[in-house]
């Protein structure tokens, strides 16, 4: 997503800006996208929001999709939007769309993870090179194997494998070479405000550990639910 680039002063909020004018800066369907939004938003207004265009390549050809995510005062909306070639017609293109609208308070975590480039010389007020924004609301997790090791070199026995579960419903990843350094301080200042919502939610249902997760009732969303992050520009 295209950001003008600016230095972040610790303690100072990125500059607001209405939704409809993120959009028209991605340049990606901007008019469709805002109609979608919305329509999803059902005449609410939201007080913060995050939209994050990527693009990633498949052999020849170039992917682009936007997430919008809204905040409300009991929600949080998200929309999400792929482009596709026709199938019937590969010149021609297609628009994708999956819509959810979660309660704040069955939103059960959010992750906000940083990379920092040369952390022995840092100084406080340093820019955050990459943050990945996970959400979770619905119980799904995402499981990480690799092959476990012994730490010695030369051993050559099958050590099975290790890994790590998360829990995350959608992963957005920032980074300001990409995107900017507007887009990390929006994505941050984002988590931030979602984070208190989801706190100050008065029906907020705090689950135990051992409870066992809540039943998938609800549809994934296409693109949403387990997607790995992909970076803009073709990273994986």
């Amino acid at each position: 997503m295209s950001h003008t680039p600016s230095s972040h002063v610790p303690g100072h909020e990125p500059a607001a800006r209405s939704l409809s004018a993120d959009l028209e800066r991605t340049g990606f369907y901007p008019r469709l996208v805002a109609d979608v939004v919305h329509d999803a938003l059902d005449g609410a207004s939201p007080h913060a929001h995050l939209v994050h265009l990527e693009t990633h390549f498949e052999r020849a050809e170039v992917r682009r999709h936007i997430t919008v995510l809204a905040l409300t005062e009991e929600l949080l909306v998200i929309t999400h939007v792929d482009e596709a070639p026709l199938e019937a017609d590969p010149q021609r293109t297609t628009a994708q769309v999956s819509t959810e609208s979660i309660p704040l308070s069955q939103v059960r975590t959010v992750v906000l993870s940083y990379v920092f480039t040369e952390p022995a010389s840092y100084e406080p007020g340093d820019p955050v090179r990459e943050v990945t924004l996970s959400i979770a609301w619905s119980g799904g997790q995402r499981l990480d194997l690799l092959p476990a090791s012994c730490g010695d070199p030369n051993c050559e026995a099958d050590h099975g494998y290790t890994g790590s579960i998360a829990q995350e419903d959608i992963v957005l990843r920032i980074s300001s070479e990409a995107d900017g350094p507007e887009a990390v301080n929006t994505a941050k200042h984002f988590a931030r405000l979602l984070r208190a919502a989801n706190v100050a939610s008065p029906t907020r249902v705090v689950q135990s550990p051992s409870a066992p997760p809540p039943p998938a009732s609800r549809p994934r969303l296409a693109g949403l639910g387990g997607r790995p992050s992909r970076g803009h520009g073709g990273r994986e």
